[in-house]
């Protein structure tokens, strides 16, 4: 039962504070109802038909001894009084939906032995009243308001009118309290997306905390990007000099043989330099712009068979069906699928992209033919300079464990990440690079 309540409960902000208003007036109109429409025009109602009552038992009493001044004096009482009666008494006379009216009725039952009937539904104004007595049947007419206190609807109709009014007021105050946490929200996902959004605190103080914490929590994680990015910056240029020297050096030697192996050394270590540039980087300082995803998809297939790679891209018989634009860093995106292209080529020998859209992802699949990740060390493979096997050694022909990792650094600053599994077409590694949209 409280499971089922919970999923009931809304979800969004908006929903919860209109429950939260809702749920205190609707309360405050049953108590009031309840406690005093009833109790109140109950006792009231009860009170002013026993004073009809008595009105009554003295007509009946002069009907049974002196029926010639029976009218007399239900004229000064101001009733109606017909004798014979002009009605009779029918199955639904006595029934009343309202609350008043019935309290008259069984207030009149209880004090009145000889009433036959009581019928307030033929005239909403009166009650028309049939008594047994031995003149022959006796019809009397009281006016309504006589018996019964005045209608209790418009009150309920003035509660429900003011509770609407104030629930609107008050939805308006919440509203321009509610947009800024939801404008905060907004903001915070898009900079997890990588993309910058002006923003400005606003709301209550407590909003606006948030919203200051918020601004400089961006403006050093930006400061510290940026710091990091130029310091790689120079010490990619200060690493890159000695190894141009050390290239040129090695070329004069005499040995051709001696000078190609260390050639390929100094390849390596540019190489391997590279790469470690290029995972710190992440291209972080790159901005986001609005590109055809598919094109780019397209763009890294034909580079990739361009190569020599055996790369295909599934389901591109029709490019026109999957093209979308996205808002995303193009140059990062590409990075990461060539690296995951990479790793499916150096441990297979045969890799396969797909693309999937949806509202609120785009899912790009590189699927290989090679031995695959066992499922415990996946976790593992992600992780920076985590090389699963021998094959990843660098000294034979591997990176240095920094391609999936590059690959999930950059789907976390598109607000995804990095999914890896097994292929269920091909038998090896499936790394489904997911990126929000």
């Amino acid at each position: 039962m409280f499971a089922y309540l919970k999923a009931m409960v809304p979800r969004g902000l908006y929903g919860r504070a209109a429950l939260i208003l809702i749920v205190p007036i609707v309360t405050i109109q049953l108590v009031v109802s309840v406690g005093f429409i009833q109790r109140f025009y109950e006792n009231v109602t009860q009170q002013m038909t026993r004073g009809v009552v008595v009105e009554l038992k003295l007509l009946l009493d002069a009907v049974a001894t002196e029926p010639d001044e029976a009218r007399g004096v239900a004229q000064s009482l101001g009733l109606a009084l017909a004798l014979p009666a002009d009605w009779q008494a029918t199955a639904d006379a006595s029934r009343v939906w309202d609350l008043p009216g019935r309290v008259v009725i069984e207030t009149l039952h209880q004090a009145l032995p000889g009433l036959v009937a009581a019928d307030l539904r033929s005239d909403p104004g009166a009650v028309r009243l049939l008594f047994a007595t031995a003149r022959g049947p006796l019809a009397v007419t009281v006016d309504r308001r006589r018996v019964a206190a005045s209608n209790p609807h418009q009150l309920l109709v003035l509660m429900i009118l003011t509770s609407i009014l104030m629930t609107v007021i008050a939805y308006l105050f919440l509203r321009n309290q509610i947009r800024p946490i939801r404008t905060l929200a907004e903001v915070s996902e898009a900079f997890g997306k990588g993309r910058h959004l002006p923003y400005r605190p606003r709301g209550a103080t407590e909003v606006r905390a948030a919203g200051s914490a918020f601004l400089e929590m961006r403006a050093r994680i930006e400061r510290q990007i940026e710091q990091r990015t130029l310091m790689l910056s120079g010490v990619s240029h200060d690493l890159r000099t000695p190894l141009t020297r050390l290239r040129l050096g090695l070329a004069l030697l005499a040995d051709a043989d001696e000078g190609a192996a260390l050639l390929a050394d100094v390849a390596d270590m540019e190489r391997l330099v590279d790469e470690f540039l290029a995972f710190a980087r992440g291209d972080a300082m790159e901005e986001a712009e609005t590109v055809d995803v598919a094109a780019l998809v397209r763009r890294v297939v034909e580079n990739a068979q361009r190569a020599g790679q055996a790369v295909v891209l599934r389901g591109g018989g029709d490019p026109d069906a999957m093209s979308a634009h996205v808002r995303l860093r193009p140059a990062a995106v590409v990075r990461a699928l060539e690296n995951l292209v990479g790793n499916a080529i150096r441990y297979g020998g045969h890799a396969e992209i797909s693309l999937t859209l949806t509202d609120r992802a785009v899912r790009i699949a590189v699927e290989d033919d090679g031995p695959g990740i066992p499922k415990g060390r996946r976790d593992e493979a992600v992780l920076p300079f985590a090389r699963l096997d021998l094959a990843r050694d660098p000294n034979r022909g591997g990176g240095v464990g920094l391609g999936l990792s590059i690959a999930a650094d950059i789907a976390l600053s598109h607000g995804g990440a990095l999914r890896l599994g097994q292929s269920e077409t091909l038998g090896g590694l499936k790394a489904e690079l997911v990126l929000a949209r």
